[in-house]
């Protein structure tokens, strides 16, 4: 795959980086850039309610781009996509609906694994410190896996909700998500994957996940930041009630009472990222013109001489070691700190990622303070893996 070209970041005179930090946020393809600029350039209007020709236009290609995160997502209707900031926000917004609802009750349990991204804890801590609800993580099994028969054991009547990702932002791993989902309805829960680590790196079809809610960030997939969006069932999102308030999210508004909008737009409260939802759909085609199970075969190719690469070294440690996973995996060495080697790796022009990727509840059940992260895209190649891993080689040598 000879996907580099289309990047106007690994041509710049900044020499660019071996860029191995895709988990955090990727680089934009020159069409992504090119789909904002046009739109601020050409036709920049407010959407919905102008009578106006750009408005008109505006509005246009914002639904468009509605449409086409649809099909992407193979949702039934676009009704059932609302566009958002990202993966946090989308989290945000289940839970802070559901807390105006009594869906969740006093007594009820949320599940959510330990390794699950801060974005995918703290929005249900919310939730149950105003419910009167507990959250309850599932262990992981001493190999760094989803524990699926301590999950199940800990379903129950009181279950309502149980959010996980398909990917673990951590450790890499994907997660059994078509049978948490499965299990999970049994026992009467709602189930919310977050698709941040995945979307980018496998097909994306929320009719046969099974799940009630699927967010996830554009910027992880060649779009810009602050862009993303969620699917919802329509049935449950129309039982949702806003949590944002002002305008676009209305029908009729007086000073004693106010009616809401139909969906999605209940949930879009003011001027939506217009440029930005643009540059996300152009993204996404991006993709499937490129194809998704190419970009998953390239990366796991690419996976394979990091990790196989890694393990050869004195002391580094894989977590999750050798098992089948997504486009990154964690490393620890022990009496090496992970920010030591991340910054001697940035004077060699690699960048990775350190620190505890928003998962601190997992990094103290490791007992350690955090791991340096390696994760690959559709424009890294094996020459980036092999400077890689030389890299690493040179900062261990120097830090021992």
């Amino acid at each position: 795959m000879n996907a580099r070209d289309d990047f106007p970041f690994f041509h710049a005179a900044h020499n660019a980086p071996i860029y191995l930090d895709n988990a955090a946020t990727t680089q934009k393809p020159a069409c992504v850039l090119d789909a904002a600029r046009r739109f601020y350039e050409f036709f920049n209007a407010n959407v919905h309610r102008g009578a106006h020709r750009l408005s008109r236009e505006a509005t246009d290609a914002h639904e468009a781009a509605r449409s086409s995160v649809a099909r992407f997502l193979h949702a039934p209707s676009e009704r059932e996509i609302v566009f958002t900031s990202g993966c946090t926000e989308g989290i945000n917004l289940v839970a802070q609906t559901l807390a105006l609802t009594d869906i969740v009750k006093a007594g009820d349990e949320i599940l959510v694994p330990t390794d699950a991204h801060h974005s995918n804890i703290v929005p249900w801590q919310m939730l149950c410190e105003r419910r009167g609800a507990n959250l309850k993580p599932v262990p992981l099994t001493p190999e760094l896996f989803f524990d699926m028969p301590a999950f199940l054991s800990m379903l129950s009547k009181r279950t309502r909700v149980v959010a996980v990702p398909v990917i673990s932002n951590a450790l890499g791993l994907r997660l059994p998500v078509e049978d948490i989902t499965k299990a999970a309805h049994d026992a009467g829960a709602l189930v919310l994957l977050d698709g941040a680590q995945s979307v980018a790196h496998e097909e994306v079809n929320v009719k046969t996940l099974g799940c009630d809610f699927f967010a996830f960030s554009g910027h992880k997939v060649y779009a810009p930041t602050a862009t993303g969006a969620l699917w919802g069932r329509e049935e449950l999102l129309d039982r949702l009630p806003p949590w944002k308030s002002g305008g676009e999210m209305i029908s009729q508004v007086t000073f004693t009472h106010t009616s809401y909008n139909k969906l999605p737009f209940k949930f879009e409260a003011g001027t939506p990222n217009i440029g930005g939802n643009i540059a996300l759909a152009e993204a996404l085609s991006y993709v499937q013109r490129i194809g998704l199970p190419a970009i998953r075969e390239h990366e796991a190719k690419l996976m394979h001489e990091l990790c196989e690469g890694l393990q050869q070294l004195p002391q580094v440690q894989l977590l999750g070691g050798n098992a089948s996973r997504g486009s990154l995996v964690s490393i620890h060495i022990p009496d090496v700190h992970h920010y030591d080697l991340g910054s001697l790796l940035d004077q060699m022009n690699i960048a990775v990622r350190t620190g505890h990727h928003c998962c601190q509840p997992l990094m103290q059940s490791l007992g350690i303070t955090g791991t340096t992260r390696f994760s690959v895209a559709l424009y890294n190649n094996s020459d980036d893996v092999r400077r890689a891993l030389s890299s690493v080689q040179k900062a261990l040598a120097m830090l021992r």
